[in-house]
């Protein structure tokens, strides 16, 4: 990863509370897995920003050896890697998503 993507991942990640970089954007979802995602913050009512990796294949390239993470789609809270879909799956289902993003919007 060359420094230039690897600042525009730390300013992406850092700027926004909850960012989602996923295969399509959060109005148009172009995987089943981004998708999950997508739902599963909407049901939260968390407000979240998306990049498209299908669009920029430095950035798709660039947040897998970001997070050291293989699979897309990946979530950060408040600057953190979470996880991709069945992390988030987990979480949502145990009720601690919930929890971290209640906490990230609080402060």
């Amino acid at each position: 990863m060359d420094s230039a993507t690897k600042e525009r991942l730390d300013q992406l990640v850092q700027n926004n509370t909850i960012m989602v970089f996923m295969k399509g954007n959060k109005l148009m979802p172009q995987c089943g897995f981004s998708n999950n995602v997508v739902q599963i913050l909407n049901v939260l009512g968390a407000p979240f920003e998306t990049v498209d990796v299908l669009a920029d294949p430095d950035i798709r390239q660039g947040i897998k050896e970001y997070s050291n993470w293989p699979t897309i789609p990946q979530v950060y809270i408040n600057g953190e890697f979470v996880g991709g879909s069945d992390i988030l799956i987990e979480l949502y289902q145990n009720g601690k998503l919930q929890e971290m993003v209640e906490i990230a919007l609080a402060s």
